[in-house]
């Protein structure tokens, strides 16, 4: 079994930084294994919980603070959302490994249904 960040370098990993080579194998399966999807959105929530933080302190009524940092978070869940593919083929290219990558389960049903397809359509 690969190598895991421990809970400093996953902190700074989700901020953007890259992790040591050793680790490499651990980036690819975070990156596309099973449930990629919700740990991308979960570490792309990272870098915004001081803002998050910072919108519970302002002055006000709570139910006002409380509805800054819930849009907040729908902005910023919607933007993590809309440059997911990116921002994957960004951090898998800065560890080393092809921008490309996809998960090989997706991958292999791909080609069955490529496969199918072209015995269906003969050219």
């Amino acid at each position: 079994m690969s190598k895991r960040p421990n809970p400093i370098q996953w902190v700074g990993y989700a901020f953007g930084r890259t992790l040591p080579d050793s680790m490499r194998d651990w980036v690819r399966r975070d990156l596309t294994g099973k449930y990629a999807t919700p740990r991308h959105l979960v570490r792309g929530m990272v870098p915004f919980t001081p803002l998050f933080a910072a919108f519970l302190l302002f002055p006000g009524e709570l139910w006002l603070r409380g509805s800054m940092v819930l849009l907040a978070l729908l902005l910023a869940l919607f933007y993590t959302t809309a440059f997911m593919p990116m921002n994957r083929a960004h951090r898998l290219a800065k560890h080393g490994l092809p921008a490309d990558l996809e998960n090989p389960d997706r991958a292999r049903r791909r080609a069955l249904e490529r496969a199918k397809y072209a015995a269906q359509h003969p050219h």
